[in-house]
Parts: structure tokens; sequence; C-alpha cells
């Protein structure tokens, strides 16, 4: 496992903002590299750019969708879905799942519109729809082999 960086803010109270750190992961298994990108902004895809340079693509990259509206609040720290497919290009990931999004409304975007999105950024870059999956919560996805 490889902690990675990625771009947000932390507080737990009012007096401890950016007293910690925040993180994404690269799990290293036989079959497969898997990048969970944690909560993080896009910021020109610095980091997607790091990780392919570092861990030569990925098998399956768990990039964040999700609590981007309004873009001049949240873009630092909430990349949205056109920015993830970027990122999945930009990491060289093979497939990739949707997250942080679809649980409850936390910010100005409908709760389904992150779904729409990626299916709309998907299409606009003539990517397949199978290739960078929205999944709801609970929802299991066999990730085809590279």
């Amino acid at each position: 496992v490889h902690v990675e960086p990625v771009h947000h803010w932390s507080a737990r109270g009012t007096r401890d903002r950016r007293m910690a750190l925040w993180a994404g992961f690269v799990v290293e298994t036989p079959s497969a590299k898997i990048y969970f990108a944690g909560d993080t902004g896009f910021h020109g895809g610095a980091n997607y750019r790091l990780m392919a340079e570092k861990h030569d693509g990925f098998r399956l990259a768990i990039l964040p969708i999700g609590a981007y509206e309004p873009r001049w609040f949240m873009e630092p720290q909430h990349q949205n879905p056109e920015e993830a497919v970027q990122g999945m290009k930009l990491c060289n990931a093979a497939h990739a799942a949707g997250c942080h999004w679809g649980t409850f409304q936390l910010t100005n975007e409908p709760i389904d519109e992150p779904a729409r999105k990626l299916a709309e950024a998907l299409d606009a870059e003539r990517l397949p729809r199978e290739r960078f999956r929205a999944l709801r919560p609970g929802e299991v996805w066999d990730v085809p082999a590279a």
C-alpha cells in the first residue's frame, strides 16, 4: 500500500484547520494495481500525472465525481465528473469507479447529477460508459481484467 498526495483541506473543529493531512492510496496486488484518489480537487491533473509516472497505470481507479457545486467554492477540493474522466486518462487507468456522490446531497448539484454528467463526459471523450461507472451504494462490479 502506497500513500499518495491529493488536494483538499482538513478540520475536525473550529481551531484545527489544515492541522492533519489527507491522502489517496495505491494498493498493489499480484494481479492488479488499484488507485483510490480519496477526496480531491483536480488542480490541472498534476497528481494524476504523478500516479502514471510512479505506478505505470492501474486496473482500477476509484475517483470522486460529486460535491463540486458551486465551482467557485468547491473547485480546489472537489473535482467534477469531467475532471474525473480526465483524471482516469491521465493516471492511465483501464477502468474507473466514481465515488463521493449519491449517498446524500452535500453541495448544490442535484444528488443524481454526477452520474449524468459522468455519462456526458465519457460520451464527449468517445469513451465507453462501461469503462467508468458511477456505482450506487452497495453496488457490486466485477472489474474486467486489464
